[in-house]
């Protein structure tokens, strides 16, 4: 069930992963498509053009092929850095400039020679060039994006499950839950027993749930009830809860999403304080979406031991069901430990087999 150890930073927004434009299918990609264009427009009708000029703007193609290679492929870490879809931008908007200047440059040598491989019309070349390859290039940057995009669903998807595994193996949290029964057991039977059926409860959502699992908000709130009441007897007065959640409690969520980051609140923001503190749970609707926190004490220095498997898991666990509008934002400062997950508003037609 833990999660990972607090970081000072707000999380940024990350941009949208470029291809590897130093591999050799980039490469051969940009050169079928060439090729295709290129054979496409010479056997297109009222294209009088001879063999000669086919083979002229072929090599014209690959020559421009192995050019915008080289040239994404080295300018690719400065464009990656670039946040939301802005690397994509920038790679069309190279694509288009390195034609243009490239055609225009080709077509004055052309005309100035007079070797007349070029149509007579400079504008008319350039332009037919600029145009031709912004409307191939926006194709070819979304085929790309698609491709990332579903390659890093099935990343997230992989790693989400072998989090999820590793987040079932809780020896710390089942080691304390018996002490806390054993200690029951006699004084206060009734407790035990409550704290042996939520510590079952506990162990049975998150044993039987995957993720892809969908459930509720309030399926969930339960399952926080459960947890903390077994962590109130043996924290006793230093744990206290704010609760101001005003949420359909039928709001669709993945399982077991909110009790791991309530653990991660008690672990590491009030465990390690002598006299403990206030978690607050809020569920409010904002502009365009929802909004679920966990906030809780941070204690000067944090608990050691944190890899940062729960939290990431979380972010990619929303992710994955709610999309590219949805996020995990993470905000520390103030002596606060603040986790925000923001839902988009379509978040009610969230399904189980969401891809």
């Amino acid at each position: 069930m833990s999660t990972s150890t607090p970081t000072p930073e707000r999380t940024r927004a990350a941009s949208a992963d470029l291809p590897d434009f130093c591999s050799l299918p980039v490469l051969f990609a940009l050169l079928v498509v060439g090729a295709l264009t290129v054979s496409l427009m010479w056997l297109a009708p009222g294209n009088d053009s001879a063999l000669r000029g086919y083979c002229v703007a072929m090599l014209f193609v690959v020559w421009l092929a192995m050019l915008l290679t080289v040239a994404l492929c080295k300018l690719r870490p400065w464009m990656q850095r670039l946040s939301g879809l802005w690397p994509y931008a920038a790679v069309w908007l190279l694509l288009v400039s390195t034609v243009l200047v490239s055609s225009t440059v080709v077509a004055w040598l052309d005309h100035a020679i007079g070797t007349g491989l070029t149509p007579p019309s400079l504008s008319g070349f350039v332009r037919d060039c600029g145009m031709a390859t912004g409307l191939l290039g926006a194709g070819l940057l979304r085929y790309f994006y698609v491709v990332a995009q579903w390659q890093a669903r099935l990343a997230a998807a992989a790693h989400a499950q072998v989090a999820a595994l590793q987040a079932r193996i809780r020896p710390h949290f089942l080691f304390n839950s018996m002490n806390t029964v054993a200690a029951l057991v006699r004084v206060d039977p009734d407790a035990a027993e409550r704290t042996v059926l939520n510590l079952a409860e506990l162990f049975r959502a998150a044993l039987g749930s995957d993720t892809s699992a969908v459930g509720t908000l309030g399926e969930e709130l339960l399952l926080v009830d459960r947890y903390l009441e077994i962590e109130s007897l043996r924290l006793g007065d230093r744990l206290h809860v704010e609760r101001d959640v005003d949420v359909p409690a039928g709001l669709p969520l993945p399982c077991m999403l909110l009790q791991p980051l309530v653990e991660n609140a008690i672990r590491y923001g009030i465990q390690p304080l002598r006299e403990g503190g206030t978690i607050r749970l809020t569920g409010r609707r904002v502009d365009g979406g929802i909004e679920l926190v966990v906030d809780n004490p941070l204690p000067e220095s944090p608990a050691a031991g944190g890899t940062g498997h729960g939290l990431r898991s979380v972010r990619e666990r929303v992710a994955y069901h709610f999309g590219a509008r949805s996020r995990v934002d993470v905000v520390s400062g103030n002596g606060r430990f603040v986790v925000t997950i923001h839902l988009p508003e379509t978040t009610s037609h969230a399904r189980p087999d969401r891809r």
